[in-house]
């Protein structure tokens, strides 16, 4: 039987009536959410984890089959609800994690209260009627690039991605958590990542939400942030002054406050 808690090194922390569970995004770990732990872990029960093949996961359990779409993922997370016995979630998610809580959310929104996106794409890829800010040349390039040399990836890809290139640090930590990610994990969920599409999934998702969505940021701009308003239930748009794709690390006060005044809003 497979321990869920050991295979996503569930880490729990915090007080309070309510639960509030913090899901990275691609290439991180739990690490991530320093500043958010310090906020909020004297008002809720903290629930962090890492994805099967980030920090301190258990690679032993990594099935290309069951991760071969964010569904293999968004389980993950409803297992761990189930083993933990949570209701009434706030789940905020990073990136990919946004659609992944949006998928299980989907599946079973028994489990969620309030979702917050922190600087989500339902789709990275631009089309006629869509801007998702990526050519699919682009992101072609970056598999190459990620299949050639995934530490020279890693080292090129984090400063452009973080955007603050007056803090220097954060690139580099982020450079540190993609280096220290699986590579043959980390090829597979970039894929999963960059070639999914969830606009779809907007339509049927059926708990309310707010989008932080990043004043610049390659990966996921501004105009995404307006689709997500436009075609979600209930959904709560804030454009935060913060640059790059991690706000949270970049710019914690400014996330902390929007996440707080979101939640004491409704």
């Amino acid at each position: 039987m497979i321990d869920i808690l050991k295979r996503n090194n569930v880490r729990q922390l915090g007080q309070g009536d309510q639960t509030m569970v913090l899901a990275h995004g691609f290439g991180c770990d739990q690490n991530v959410w320093r500043h958010l732990i310090h906020a909020f872990q004297h008002k809720y029960r903290l629930v962090l984890f890492d994805y099967v093949g980030a920090g301190q996961s258990d690679l032993s359990s990594y099935e290309s089959v069951r991760y071969s779409s964010l569904d293999g993922y968004a389980l993950d997370i409803l297992e761990i609800f189930e083993t933990l016995g949570l209701k009434d979630v706030i789940f905020i998610g990073h990136s990919v994690s946004s659609m992944i809580g949006a998928r299980a959310a989907i599946s079973n929104p028994a489990y969620f209260s309030k979702l917050v996106f922190v600087a989500p794409s339902p789709c990275y890829i631009n089309d006629d009627q869509y801007t998702g800010g990526m050519e699919r040349h682009d992101i072609e390039g970056l598999f190459t690039m990620m299949d050639n040399n995934y530490l020279g990836w890693s080292s090129a890809m984090a400063p452009l991605i973080m955007g603050n290139t007056d803090k220097p640090e954060l690139s580099d930590e982020l450079a540190s958590n993609f280096c220290a990610t699986d590579p043959d994990i980390a090829r597979e969920f970039a894929r999963v990542t960059f070639l999914s599409d969830n606009r779809e999934d907007l339509r049927k998702l059926k708990v309310p939400s707010l989008t932080l969505q990043c004043s610049n940021d390659i990966l996921a701009p501004v105009e995404v942030g307006y689709y997500i308003q436009k075609n979600t239930f209930q959904s709560t748009l804030v454009i935060l002054e913060a640059t790059g794709h991690c706000p949270h690390l970049s710019a914690p006060d400014e996330t902390i406050t929007a996440i707080s005044t979101y939640i004491s809003r409704h």
